[in-house]
């Protein structure tokens, strides 16, 4: 849906509401695509990171402290137990298959000491002996290979255990040390926090920047243009880095609800040069450097086409700031200068200049349709989370709410920019 649509609803919706008040955050621009911005945290969010910080250093100590703790109590656990008694048993087999290899050796020493006039009894007793002690060593060489498997098997089934429980504390050791860096940057971030809270998070509303239009006619006939200026005058008592000016027109006449948003331009043109630019979303500008005191003048042009509605019309004008240290601001409301729109071939009656007012225009029975509502620029000169054309339905809702309520009052905030 194109953006003089969404103006038209909103402008509709105010007429229909004289007392809504419509308020907007402004969006700076310096003719570059919008940066990420991150929110600076308040005292408050500080506040909870650092008790949350606490929390988390308080539970990685007590997991740190379970972990050493089950580790220490592994000797009791089923597999150190298993452990202990498959060592046991292997060191039994040991013996027994020791013992086993001497009984071997007694035997056979016996049996080659016989004299060769020993009876056959003797020499068989010797031989009966040399043979059970053969049988014996095989079966303590049996048994001390199973017993050396098992020992095996238990001695990786406890090392698994053990490693796990190793591994386990390793990670508590970690993340203890890690909760502890954490707390220590919370509590730091909220002591830097409380020691220096930095500027204000709010743009300021500054009565002493004004802006003032020079050359508007008060009447223009469709199918002419209209050349004027408008000045910028610090009076902020400071340098003011960069600064734009809006200028939104606004028309209350025949023919509401057409489509006619590339009937009225406006235009404006830098100082020195004969060219003109179009004003992306009603932005000229911006000005750098406005010293304390002084003012600046942008010109400015209003094309209106042959085929724009007759009727009343509205010229907005408004001013905002933003400086480098982050520090924003404008003027607190927004200039109206009031002008006719006349057939094609008209003739203006009135040849004195538009003079700005506050007062409320009385409402007439014709729709109201807001003027020189552009698409968004490619080149993303307005710049500010969510839609592009808050401005523009800001001053849309606040020229209806002129017409049926008096001024409306911008409420600005600041735009935290970081790298």
């Amino acid at each position: 849906m194109k953006i003089s649509r969404t103006l038209a609803t909103a402008v509709a919706a105010a007429v229909t509401t004289p007392a809504l008040l419509l308020s907007a955050t402004p969006a700076f621009a310096d003719g570059k695509p919008p940066a990420l911005t991150a929110k600076k945290p308040t005292i408050a969010e500080l506040e909870k990171a650092a008790a949350d910080a606490q929390k988390a250093y308080e539970k990685a100590s007590a997991d740190e402290s379970d972990a050493r703790k089950a580790l220490a109590s592994l000797d009791t656990s089923p597999a150190l137990v298993a452990l202990g008694k498959a060592q046991k048993d292997a060191d039994e087999a040991t013996r027994a298959k020791a013992a086993a290899d001497q009984e071997l050796a007694d035997a056979k020493t016996w049996l080659s000491a016989l004299p060769t006039t020993a009876s056959p009894v003797d020499q068989d007793l010797a031989a009966q002996r040399v043979a059970k002690a053969e049988e014996a060593v095989k079966g303590a060489g049996t048994a001390k290979t199973e017993a050396a498997g098992r020992l095996a098997t238990a001695k990786a089934a406890a090392d698994k255990v053990q490693d796990a429980a190793k591994d386990a504390l390793d990670r508590a050791k970690s993340a203890t040390i890690k909760a502890l860096a954490d707390k220590k940057a919370a509590d730091q971030a909220l002591a830097d926090a409380k020691a220096d809270p930095g500027p204000s998070t709010e743009c300021t509303q500054d009565a002493s920047l004004t802006t003032a239009l020079s050359g508007f006619p008060s009447q223009i006939a469709a199918g002419t243009s209209a050349d004027f200026s408008i000045r910028l005058t610090n009076g902020t008592g400071k340098t003011l880095d960069r600064l734009w000016p809006f200028v939104f027109a606004y028309v209350d006449g025949k023919g509401g609800g057409k489509d006619i948003d590339k009937l009225v331009h406006l235009q404006w043109s830098e100082a020195g040069s004969d060219g003109w630019k179009e004003l992306p979303l009603n932005q000229a500008g911006p000005v750098t450097h406005l010293a304390a005191g002084k003012s600046a003048d942008l010109k400015l042009r209003m094309r209106v086409d042959g085929a724009t509605p007759v009727g009343r019309a509205d010229l907005f004008v408004a001013a905002d700031y933003r400086n480098a240290d982050g520090t924003c601001g404008g003027t607190p409301s927004q200039a109206r200068y009031e002008f006719d729109v006349l057939a094609v071939g008209g003739k203006p009656s009135r040849t004195g200049e538009s003079q700005p007012t506050t007062a409320p225009r009385a409402q007439g029975g014709a729709a109201a349709v807001p003027l020189s509502a552009t698409t968004a620029p490619a080149d993303g000169a307005l710049a500010e989370t969510g839609s592009s054309a808050v401005p523009q339905l800001a001053l849309a809702g606040g020229a209806a709410v002129a017409l049926g309520a008096g001024a409306i009052v911008l409420v600005r905030r600041r735009r935290s920019v970081r790298d």
